[in-house]
């Protein structure tokens, strides 16, 4: 079982934390964010550590004493460092437009896809195969990410498509592979 909840969070400088009953609000050099965590779990900050306390051994306690952990952790690492998630367009023909504030993508599809960021989320184009999409809020960032390889994910038979930086696709033999 995960003892995540135990760990104690570091704040950096520059961070500051403040806390009132259930909400959280965390604002850094990057920007702010705030969540509402369940009233059941406790949250103090002192001495630059933000500690996250669960009030019994039940086994949904235990579940959101890890889960408002992370969530903190989160918010306190996308308000000081921010987040990045890198995309690649593998393909003959697969090109990234960078278009005002989102991207153009034409992968071909019958038409371009173009795909706005939400508010907090940047995304930039480099070169014509490379998509940087960056933020302060992690399930933001993971959520658009996903989104774009959603447009066209990678092919299982030829690997041509958007793939995350460094992703590995295991290519699957076609029909002629099955003939021994």
């Amino acid at each position: 079982m995960s003892r995540i909840g135990n760990k104690p969070i570091t704040v950096p400088q520059g961070v500051q934390v403040s806390i009132d009953g259930s909400d959280v609000r965390i604002k850094g050099p990057k920007g702010e964010l705030s969540i509402t965590v369940d009233q059941s779990m406790k949250v103090d900050a002192y001495d630059g550590l933000i500690v996250v306390a669960r009030p019994s051994d039940e086994s949904h306690h235990k579940a959101l004493h890890g889960l408002t952990r992370s969530l903190v952790a989160n918010m306190v690492e996308g308000v000081s460092d921010g987040f990045v998630r890198q995309l690649e367009l593998v393909g003959v023909g697969y090109r990234a437009k960078q278009q005002a504030a989102g991207v153009q993508l034409s992968v071909m599809l019958s038409h371009n896809v173009t795909i706005l960021p939400p508010d907090g989320v940047t995304i930039q184009v480099e070169g014509q195969d490379i998509i940087k999409v960056s933020g302060i809020d992690k399930q933001k960032v993971g959520q658009l990410t996903a989104q774009i390889r959603a447009v066209r994910p990678p092919n299982p038979y030829t690997g041509k498509g958007i793939r995350y930086q460094g992703e590995q696709v295991k290519l699957k033999a076609g029909k002629s592979g099955r003939r021994v």
